[in-house]
């Protein structure tokens, strides 16, 4: 192996001193945490009026809160999630820092695109969440509206579920499209092989149904929403582990050569 194959910070320290190096990195996580969830808590209003919009355009006018502390904690829980959303770059970052020092500069190249690409493909699943699968989702649950025996039924969502309900969207969506980055540091670790991926691909389009089954309402627009990008991102996955399996065969070739 070459030089910078070995070239590991000198961090030789006790484990005190990693504890106060994690302690302080925490500590980093939890000061953007909180510095962001002021300013969320803040603008709560427009972000969670940015959130029902999918609400309205599917014909719902009115929201109501059941409880008198409903409105408060929705408030709350909205100003958290932006929070969660805005420092989580600072926090990927901090816990970069803190394993970067025991990692090989190859190990270093190797990870950094994943670290970059954990954030792009969470904000892509969940902006598919909100402007394709909610929509269809909502479309389809609120239209068991109307007359049923002559009792007039209509939907009046409290703002707490409906929060719960696009939260989960979003969430499931954004940590869904992470799937080629889980499926290429298996396969980093050495936990997973690609012949294996290929093999289960069956059981993949099984599982991917399943959790979209568990994840989406009863209807079958909303699972197909998610289960097909599924599929598709487990492919990707095995394709982005080729293109990285044949960059190492050209790095080892190069190596052995010189």
């Amino acid at each position: 192996m070459s030089d910078e194959d070995y070239d590991i910070d000198e961090s030789q320290a006790p484990l005190l001193d990693h504890l106060i190096e994690l302690r302080r990195r925490l500590l980093y996580c939890i000061a953007a945490l909180l510095l962001t969830f002021i300013a969320s808590y803040a603008f709560a209003e427009q972000i969670f009026a940015f959130l029902v919009q999918p609400l309205v355009h599917a014909g719902q006018e009115q929201i109501i809160f059941t409880q008198i502390f409903e409105a408060f904690f929705v408030r709350i829980k909205v100003a958290f999630f932006a929070a969660l959303m805005l420092s989580f770059p600072v926090i990927a970052n901090q816990l970069w820092q803190f394993v970067a020092p025991g990692l090989y500069r190859r190990e270093k190249r190797a990870l950094l695109p994943f670290l970059l690409a954990t954030p792009l493909l969470f904000l892509l699943g969940a902006a598919m969440a909100y402007y394709i699968a909610v929509p269809v989702a909502l479309h389809f649950l609120l239209s068991y509206q109307g007359n049923f025996g002559g009792i007039d039924q209509k939907a009046l969502p409290s703002v707490g579920n409906y929060l719960d309900f696009i939260m989960q969207f979003l969430f499931a969506f954004g940590i869904a499209f992470l799937l080629p980055v889980l499926l290429m540091l298996l396969e980093r670790a050495g936990i997973v092989t690609r012949a294996q991926l290929k093999s289960a691909r069956r059981y993949a389009i099984v599982g991917a149904f399943a959790i979209s089954a568990v994840l989406t309402p009863p209807d079958v627009g909303s699972q197909l929403l998610l289960a097909l990008p599924l599929v598709g991102l487990y492919e990707l996955g095995i394709i982005g582990i080729w293109f990285t399996e044949k960059r190492r065969r050209v790095e080892a070739e190069r190596t052995n050569s010189a």
